[in-house]
């Protein structure tokens, strides 16, 4: 079966995943890569083997049928419109738009061409989230009653190379991080109904330490710090918080509460992870991922953990649903979703009261049992 060509636009630091990604499937095939600077482009192609072009060339390209868009989240919504506008699938780095208009015109001009949106985070794709929602959806903690979820660092100034962006518009821990979260919420108990928040900026000014801007000063324009609480279809309450204003804690990242258990969540951030289960008073024990795909760890981080990381399987998902004819798991539906509660938080926080939520979805299909990207032709 011959590979589907996709493009990429957008050679930032997060390119390095999916080019790394589509060059282990056998499902696409990068063709090439554009970007507004061309030197960046051409810097990635060299380094994947690929082609550097222009926007407009890589729009016009007939080969190409899918388009991954990883510019900065200020710039998702524009130039996902003009992939739409070109007739090609978009997937977009989260979030989906900065706003919630935005989102839904994008969603209009998808429908109105005959085109799919695509939206990361797809790590609730993993083994070690799968397993959570198979526990979940087996009756293992009984009826999900509440939880807690928590991200919290010092912010990006530290490492990024190019961190200004998360502290304008569109940035932001909540926007940033939260995706993972919530869409893993999403996956794991349904919609969201109304969303309460308090907000705050720790610190107007971030001077950065990373090379090659280190001694530079970034003004800061969103909340660093974000505490809310979200009410869900079913009944279900869970506090969550997201900061970039803490230098330590022993939070873990994930609990889910249910009427005869508990649940531990691992990081939404990464693929595998070993959930733990407790039924009732008892002891804590581990969840077997292995059954599940996208668990077994292939990266090392900074610090030296070995992690899954397996970004781009939401973008092969969406490419054998394309060939199927049949829903992608991680869509623009519950992108759109996401993207509203995320922008609920600072809203209620700034109005003082309770938002509701106006958009719903369904959550995504539980991935079958299996290994590797075979599981979608399922």
């Amino acid at each position: 079966m011959a590979r589907i060509d996709i493009g990429i636009i957008g050679c930032g630091n997060i390119s390095h995943s999916y080019l790394k990604g589509a060059a282990r499937s056998d499902l696409v095939r990068v063709k090439c890569v554009a970007d507004l600077h061309m030197e960046a482009a051409q810097e990635k192609g060299a380094e994947y083997g690929v082609q550097a072009v222009t926007m407009d060339r890589l729009l016009s390209d007939p080969d190409i049928q899918i388009v991954i868009n990883l510019t900065v989240p200020i710039a998702h919504a524009p130039v996902s419109l003009q992939i739409v506008e070109a007739a090609k699938h978009v997937y977009s780095e989260k979030p989906l738009a900065t706003r919630r208009a935005e989102a839904e015109a994008l969603m209009l001009a998808a429908a109105a061409k005959g085109v799919r949106v695509g939206c990361a985070p797809d790590t609730f794709l993993g083994a070690g989230h799968q397993a959570c929602r198979r526990a979940i959806d087996a009756g293992e903690i009984g009826r999900p009653i509440a939880g807690s979820a928590f991200f919290a660092t010092h912010g990006m100034e530290h490492w990024h190379p190019n961190p200004e962006f998360f502290f304008k518009r569109g940035g932001g821990p909540m926007l940033d991080v939260g995706p993972y979260y919530i869409t893993q919420l999403v996956n794991l108990l349904g919609p969201v109904a109304r969303v309460a928040a308090q907000t705050t900026v720790g610190s107007a000014t971030r001077t950065v330490s990373s090379e090659p801007l280190k001694g530079s000063t970034i003004q800061v324009e969103v909340p660093t710090t974000v505490n809310g609480v979200l009410s869900f279809a079913n009944g279900a309450n869970v506090t969550i918080t997201t900061s970039w204003d803490v230098w330590k804690h022993r939070r873990v990242p994930f609990e889910i509460y249910g009427s005869e258990g508990s649940l531990l969540v691992p990081d939404p951030n990464f693929f595998g992870g070993e959930p733990m289960l407790t039924e009732r008073d008892s002891d804590w024990k581990p969840i077997d991922i292995s059954p599940h795909p996208f668990g077994k760890p292939n990266r090392s981080t900074n610090s030296g953990a070995e992690v899954a990381d397996y970004r781009i399987v939401g973008l092969l998902d969406m490419a054998a649903a394309i060939r199927a004819d049949r829903p992608h798991r991680t869509s623009g539906e519950l992108a759109m979703h996401v993207l509203e509660v995320l922008c609920a938080f600072e809203q209620s926080s700034t109005e003082g009261r309770h938002v509701m939520i106006e958009t719903s979805c369904e959550r995504p299909e539980p991935l079958p049992l299996g290994e590797g990207e075979e599981v979608f032709m399922s």
